[in-house]
């Protein structure tokens, strides 16, 4: 596992440490205001999902590996809905704020 603190790239690393907190504040000032996201290629309606995926249901990341930008990950994601699984995550960042979030099974 790849420890938080050697993601490579600041705003994924905001954005874990953020979900491994349960900060929905934090989270959110990682992204843009009109974020758009998707979950296994179904785009969904970020603050719906972020709420139910994330923040109500105790989501936590484990990162596997990272590209070599740091803005797409593999890691173990879990949460008490769906236990855990193997998931893909891509970040889009502009300006130093993610604009699209892209998720699934790895």
């Amino acid at each position: 596992m790849i420890q938080i603190t050697e993601l490579s790239d600041a705003t994924v690393r905001a954005v874990v440490t953020a979900l491994n907190a349960g900060d929905k504040e934090e989270f959110l000032a990682a992204f843009t205001p009109d974020a758009t996201m998707s979950d296994d290629g179904t785009d969904r309606d970020f603050e719906e999902w972020i709420d139910r995926e994330i923040f109500s249901s105790g989501g936590h990341l484990e990162v596997e590996s990272q590209s070599g930008d740091g803005r797409s990950l593999v890691a173990r994601y879990r949460n008490d809905t769906w236990g855990e699984m193997r998931t893909s995550w891509m970040f889009t960042v502009v300006d130093g704020k993610v604009s699209r979030m892209e998720t699934g099974q790895a």
